[in-house]
């Protein structure tokens, strides 16, 4: 599986946390950091990260900074993209079971490492179920 990180500066230290676990703990995982010494601003980093993704079928990514917020609304904003702002390992499994989403945004100042590494070690892990789902899915993508 291919995943793409992106952070900007408040995000930077949460990221390569990250980073070094995916490297350690799942070797399987194909990483590409699209912004190796944080991006300015939540936009670019987003934005990196979100083409990244929409390049490589079946790709995913993940983004931080400060809340999650700021990358959240970024990649919201683009077609062929759901995201999910995700604080809880709960939610990081239903977003890809239920929503397919092929983002998560955490936040630097909300969630610590451990945590980090759960939300990130069971996105990575869950599957889309599709079916009933799918509906939802493409109203999504409907919409930009």
């Amino acid at each position: 599986m291919m995943v793409f990180l992106g952070s900007d500066k408040d995000g930077l230290e949460l990221k390569e946390t990250i980073k070094t676990y995916l490297a350690e703990e799942m070797s399987e995982v194909e990483v590409t950091d699209t912004t190796p010494e944080g991006a300015v601003d939540f936009i670019e980093s987003s934005l990196a990260v979100a083409n990244g993704v929409r390049k490589n079928e079946g790709a995913v990514g993940i983004l931080f900074d400060k809340t999650g917020a700021g990358s959240f609304m970024a990649v919201t904003k683009l077609k062929g993209i759901v995201a999910a702002e995700v604080s809880d390992e709960h939610s990081a499994k239903m977003t890809r079971d239920h929503n397919n989403s092929s983002i998560i945004t955490l936040g630097s100042g909300i969630v610590g490492e451990q945590l980090a590494k759960n939300i990130v070690a069971v996105f990575l892990n869950s599957e889309y179920s599709g079916g009933r789902h799918q509906i939802r899915v493409d109203m999504l993508d409907a919409m930009c």
